[in-house]
């Protein structure tokens, strides 16, 4: 049976599954919905509630609120299930059908229709998204992916996935991470890693892709692009430490400054000084193209 509510605006508080307690309990500004309390849906169109599906669905202006964390879309609908007890407890005594019941649990949360997932610090756009509550996994599709941080902005063309669990962010299709120094890599696939938010934010320190915690590492596979202030390195797979400032980038490498182009199988490019290193293993060869009156000097190498 599905009950339908037209108002100009309503209120409905559902129950959220919390498989991740976080320790210390607070957390940075990370677009993280696996943590806190209810789940606050407002819209302008109202609720279609469907007890056989245990859905409800919210239409037009629908937003969705839990925690710093805030996913607003033309079409939210939310997944519920009876709430389990705690090992050990007894049964509740009479099982509600309610969704706004506090017997009843969120698992899972979709969004239809210019959706926009943001918090204090972060913003991420799509067409469309889904965020598994038990396993903390997000992912946006559609048109016009992008998320940004204070540091970073994060693009891509076919989906953008995060991983709270793991701290993992994975971008598909053209991927591009772009700094506010101008710095950028881009791949057909990209998977950054974060370390464990800070529990005080004015403690964390540059959040690329998820805003979860310092970036650690990406790794990029697949037509791997790097531009620096002066330089751009091409590849075939590539890592990057942001600590450091290194990118290591490997396989049918091309390093191109000005009109100046060097070629071989693997290259060091610090990110901090704009410099590449063509790098080769023993008896290993570096083709190249130096013109001479140009004003930087060439990209360097093992081989001339």
């Amino acid at each position: 049976m599905t009950a339908s509510a037209k108002v100009a605006s309503a209120l409905l508080l559902l129950g959220a599954a919390s498989c991740l307690p976080h320790p210390g309990g607070a957390r940075g500004q990370a677009i993280d919905l696996s943590h806190g309390g209810q789940i606050t849906v407002t819209a302008a169109g109202g609720f279609d509630w469907d007890q056989k599906t245990q859905t409800v669905t919210a239409y037009d202006r629908a937003q969705a609120v839990r925690g710093n964390v805030t996913v607003t879309a033309d079409r939210l609908t939310a997944f519920y299930r009876r709430k389990a007890s705690p090992p050990g407890s007894p049964a509740p005594p009479s099982q509600s059908t309610d969704a706004g019941s506090g017997a009843n649990e969120v698992y899972r949360l979709n969004a239809l229709g210019h959706v926009h997932i943001f918090t204090d610090t972060d913003q991420a756009w799509g067409d469309r998204g889904v965020y598994d509550i038990d396993q903390a996994v997000m992912v946006l599709t559609g048109k016009g992916l992008k998320l940004v941080t204070p540091q970073d902005v994060l693009t891509a063309r076919d989906s953008m996935e995060y991983y709270s669990q793991t701290r993992m962010s994975v971008g598909r299709g053209d991927a591009t991470v772009t700094t506010n120094d101008g710095r950028q890599i881009r791949a057909d696939v990209l998977v950054g890693y974060s370390a464990q938010s800070s529990p005080h934010p004015a403690a964390q320190g540059s959040q690329p892709l998820t805003g979860s915690g310092k970036l650690e590492k990406v790794n990029a596979f697949g037509h791997v692009f790097v531009r620096t202030q002066t330089e751009t390195v091409t590849g075939d797979r590539g890592v990057y430490v942001p600590d450091t400032g290194i990118a290591r980038i490997v396989g049918n490498v091309h390093i191109t400054r000005g009109q100046n182009q060097i070629s071989g199988a693997a290259a060091i490019v610090n990110m901090h000084t704009g410099i590449a290193t063509m790098t080769e293993h023993p008896g290993g060869r570096v083709s190249g193209l130096i013109v001479p009156n140009e004003a930087n000097p060439p990209p360097t190498g093992t081989h001339q």
